[in-house]
């Protein structure tokens, strides 16, 4: 296990994520993801602080789930799991944003490990121009019916 994730840590890169519009979400995060596209690995990339055989992580957690403190708790589980669970499972050319939610601190550490685990491998299932929810083929057609 690397000592420490390279992190996303500018506005710009985690739109660029969310772009991508592949995600998945489970009950204790929401997980987006977003391969990069660039020179062999090994070399840097211009406009990035790593080299793209690296995988990095960036952290949200926004004001709906709670108040300063309860965002801080909730940033703090997220990146223990990161940390626990994307060296040895991300892929290397790929950018991911955890976004917390208010089960995320209740959640005990070992669903969080497997809820973060579950969407990687359900992400790397898809094909990076196809996006998905993560709610099922039925969610979608009732919701386009309504």
């Amino acid at each position: 296990m690397s000592a420490s994730l390279r992190r996303l840590k500018k506005r710009p890169e985690f739109l660029r994520v969310a772009a991508a519009q592949r995600k998945w979400v489970t009950p204790g995060m929401v997980v987006q993801a977003y391969r990069r596209q660039g020179p062999p690995q090994g070399t840097a990339a211009p406009g990035l602080d790593c080299a793209p055989a690296e995988p990095r992580v960036g952290l949200t957690v926004s004001r709906k789930v709670g108040k300063a403190v309860t965002r801080n708790r909730v940033r703090r589980r997220l990146r223990a799991v990161a940390h626990d669970v994307l060296p040895g499972t991300a892929r290397a050319d790929t950018d991911y944003v955890l976004i917390g939610r208010k089960g995320t601190l209740g959640r005990p550490y070992a669903l969080l490990v497997k809820d973060l685990r579950w969407a990687l491998s359900r992400l790397d299932r898809q094909s990076p121009d196809k996006a998905d929810t993560g709610r099922g083929e039925g969610a979608r057609q009732r919701g386009a019916r309504a």
